[in-house]
């Protein structure tokens, strides 16, 4: 899956918004559970990282990180498009970051994918897209604050 869309509340630290992100393999574990793995660089690194999200009693609901994380998975309604709600206890604060999940329709696989001049990424499903702001809306978060994260490929990390 890719992300095709995120948006931080105004309090989220600008030093950890995502500018570059990588695919995300999320894979069904046994009980319901699921895994999400994906790749970052951190100082001239490859870095794989995997975050187990273990049901909660909620259907759609998640704990991560000794229950420090609550995420949320929704299915858009008609589409292979996902929305991911992650609630953060980080550092004394509480932050919120969505997510809007899709597959990838793209020839440009393993390149970076940058948005055109009016800001629109040739792959993204403005359909997903209207549902994704809508849900923002719901959730209290500002529309503006939605952005388009540069795609880039997977790395291989060191082992």
């Amino acid at each position: 899956m890719y992300v095709k869309a995120m948006v931080v509340d105004k309090d989220f630290p600008e030093d950890r918004k995502p500018r570059k992100v990588s695919p995300v393999k999320v894979t069904a574990l046994g009980g319901g559970d699921l895994e999400a793995t994906f790749t970052f660089m951190r100082e001239d690194r490859c870095v794989q990282k995997k975050i187990l999200m273990w049901k909660t009693e909620e259907p759609g609901k998640f704990s991560a990180y000794g229950g420090r994380k609550l995420i949320y998975v929704q299915e858009l309604p008609g589409r292979d498009h996902f929305v991911f709600y992650c609630k953060d206890q980080h550092r004394g604060g509480l932050f919120h970051m969505g997510k809007l999940m899709g597959p990838c329709r793209c020839p440009h696989l393993g390149s970076p994918v940058a948005t055109s001049p009016a800001g629109r990424n040739p792959d993204i499903n403005m359909e997903a897209l209207e549902e994704f702001k809508k849900f923002v809306q719901h959730k209290g978060l500002s529309e503006e604050d939605i952005f388009i994260p540069l795609q880039t490929g997977s790395c291989t990390p060191e082992h």
